[in-house]
């Protein structure tokens, strides 16, 4: 391992930087000392020190949704351009669902 220090430059989006300057300083930490532990750390673990996961869509978001609310999973009638509607007789609680959230 080479002795000294190095410079790492990045571009990152201004907000976050904030953001995460503002975290680290109730840390008791700068922004130097935060990525010289994130680097530590992932050495040490020889991975990321977290688990970076693709982003469900709106449909798997909406799946989860419907899952955690118990809704029913049915086939909903379309009309002739192919938008889905729900007879509200018939499912009153998909219905108040899809109006309501």
């Amino acid at each position: 391992m080479a002795n000294g220090k190095s410079n790492i430059n990045v571009e990152i989006d201004a907000g976050i930087k904030e953001l995460a300057s503002q975290l680290f300083k109730r840390m008791g930490l700068d922004q130097t000392t935060a990525i010289d532990m994130f680097y530590r750390q992932t050495i040490a673990e020889r991975r990321l020190p977290f688990q970076p996961a693709v982003a469900q869509t709106y449909g798997e978001q909406m799946l989860d949704i419907i899952k955690l609310k118990n809704i029913p999973n049915i086939t909903l009638p379309a009309d002739e351009n192919g938008h889905a509607y729900i007879d509200k007789g018939l499912y009153p609680e998909l219905y108040d669902w899809a109006v309501n959230g």
